[in-house]
């Protein structure tokens, strides 16, 4: 897995239902620590809710996948908030659903249906960006050249990820691994050949668009 789908931005979504009312906070998360420390955070923030439903995916692959129904009936919350992440297709996030209650029992299908439709709300004010695994490329440059040098690989379509100054400038360039050749070919006929990068290591980017 080199690229995958992830949410754009945080973002809250709200549906009520016969009094009842369901919050959806969704977040973009690096791991399973995260997406719990959100579900500890929202519980001290709204500690008048009755519940604090959560589901999260995690991963390149969404390997990670986990849900809590937090005291609803088993399979009416965290079950639909996950299918429902799963549905959009999306990783590295966490929903969780807080719920204050109305008074007025909503059943199971209710409690499915306002569940999932307070992540599908979020979701559609979150949008969604791609991930992709890139490879890093590091090159030197002197001062007079760094500018020049920069914005000619920026013209060429290459991804600059830093500059960095010091007795010489550092540029840290990224490309998917098959475009090294192309990437290295445009620090050539940047440089007239005189630098040559150097293939760092690697890293998740998110992708503009």
């Amino acid at each position: 897995m080199t690229i995958y789908l992830t949410v754009a931005r945080d973002a809250t979504g709200e549906v009520e239902d016969r009094g009842s009312r369901f919050l959806c906070t969704l977040r973009r998360v690096d791991d399973e620590e995260e997406a719990r420390s959100l579900v500890a955070a929202l519980r001290r923030e709204h500690w008048d809710a009755r519940h604090h439903c959560s589901a999260f995916v995690v991963g390149p692959d969404a390997a990670l996948q986990r849900s809590s129904d937090d005291g609803e009936p088993a399979g009416t919350a965290g079950a639909p908030m996950l299918d429902v992440l799963r549905g959009a297709g999306v990783s590295d996030v966490a929903a969780v659903v807080t719920r204050w209650f109305g008074g007025t029992l909503l059943g199971a299908g209710g409690l499915v249906r306002a569940y999932g439709d307070a992540v599908r709300a979020a979701l559609a004010e979150a949008g969604t960006l791609r991930r992709s695994l890139l490879a890093e490329l590091a090159l030197e440059l002197d001062h007079a050249d760094a500018g020049r040098v920069e914005g000619e690989l920026r013209a060429r379509g290459v991804s600059v990820l830093e500059t960095s100054y010091d007795a010489r400038v550092r540029l840290l360039l990224a490309a998917p691994a098959d475009e090294v050749a192309r990437v290295e070919a445009a620090v050539a006929a940047a440089t007239a050949g005189r630098v040559e990068p150097v293939v760092s290591g690697e890293r998740w980017v998110d992708l503009p668009g």
